[in-house]
């Protein structure tokens, strides 16, 4: 799959741009706070409807309007498709809203309409970090690849909250309630981990391969999940009740899975170095980008924001002769990278975007 067109009104930097990238690979190149990571995030907004780095979805915003638009034109196995997703300031706060095709859609059916694998610097920290961010990983993957898996996990995670917030009540929380919450849990619980449980089957294979091809030695990388519970999911639930009243929190559910990075059977986080590290965060997304491609037979988007700068020559090399075979991809670069071979050049400079 490949973009055509992207048009922005009012985002972030931009107050206006029509863009037509090339297929292949198109090099973004400018200054830092220029706008190349605004248009990756754009780009990347067309396939997700959510932005990979805002906090709040009101920075999205150029200052001083009301509203940010962000459209576009891609070529799918299906034919041509045209997105739009718009982001306005109302009373209540921020709202979004989205079209396939000129008309209105929810969110769960703007959703996946387009693919994109994406590798930012923040990512170096899927290792080190906590398990919310190697979730995140999960689910930014599989939501693209599965409605049903977005609305099993939207409707987990709304059951969640409101079975949280009756344990964190003024008073003991009703126990016919909390059961039936329990109940509600049970069956995208499950779901979330059978599926969970494949996908990391997949790319476990397919990153200790990658690894072992780039690390040139014989330790052995390890990827494997972490579900919680790790057995019946309704046992499980039944089990905690005591604790979570006394804790008065949520203890058992995939929102506490994690995916686990091991090294020869030890930790990478504890035991790897960096570079160690920095070679398993690169073996994973392209496993990502892989198996993303096997399961749907298109190859996803391919956004890159700044890697090179954090990546040394051999490494940065690897990652991008490794991720064979796409469409399309976009790599921003402050400086005009030695040995990439890009279908376009493109310069950009305070929001402006021109062949370079």
């Amino acid at each position: 799959m490949k973009v055509s067109h992207v048009r922005l009104g009012d985002f972030r930097n931009y107050e206006s741009l029509d863009f037509a990238p090339a297929a292949g690979l198109n090099l973004l190149v400018g200054s830092n706070a220029q706008g190349k990571s605004n248009l990756l995030e754009a780009i990347a907004m067309l396939a997700t409807g959510k932005s990979f780095r805002a906090h709040r979805e009101s920075e999205l915003i150029r200052n001083g309007a009301e509203r940010a638009e962000v459209g576009g034109e891609a070529t799918i196995p299906a034919g041509a498709i045209a997105l739009r997703c718009t982001i306005s300031r109302t009373p209540a706060g921020t709202r979004k809203s989205f079209e396939v095709n000129g008309g209105a859609v929810g969110f769960a059916r703007f959703l996946g309409r387009t693919r994109v694998v994406t590798f930012v610097p923040a990512d170096l920290q899927l290792v080190s970090g906590g398990p919310a961010l190697r979730r995140s990983f999960l689910n930014g993957a599989l939501a693209q690849l599965s409605p049903v898996y977005y609305r099993d996990l939207a409707l987990y995670q709304k059951v969640v909250q409101q079975k949280s917030a009756l344990l964190r009540g003024a008073i003991a929380p009703d126990r016919d309630l909390l059961l039936a919450y329990n109940d509600e849990l049970v069956r995208p619980a499950s779901a979330l981990i059978a599926a969970r449980r494949a996908f990391v089957d997949e790319i476990a294979t397919a990153t200790a391969a990658i690894y072992a091809r780039w690390s040139g030695t014989r330790e052995r990388l390890g990827v494997t999940y972490a579900p919680n519970p790790e057995g019946d999911v309704r046992e499980a639930l039944g089990n905690a009740v005591e604790s979570e009243v006394r804790r008065r929190t949520t203890l058992v559910g995939p929102h506490r899975d994690d995916l686990r990075l091991l090294v020869d059977g030890k930790p990478l986080a504890a035991f790897g170095s960096q570079g160690q590290q920095r070679t398993a965060v690169l073996a994973l997304k392209v496993a990502e980008y892989d198996v993303m491609r096997a399961r749907t037979g298109d190859a996803p988007i391919l956004l890159l924001d700044d890697v090179l700068s954090e990546l040394d020559a051999e490494r940065a090399g690897g990652f991008l002769g490794a991720v064979e075979g796409f469409e399309q991809a976009f790599l921003t670069a402050t400086e005009l990278p030695r040995h990439v071979g890009a279908a376009a050049t493109w310069s950009i400079r305070a929001a402006t975007v021109m062949p370079r």
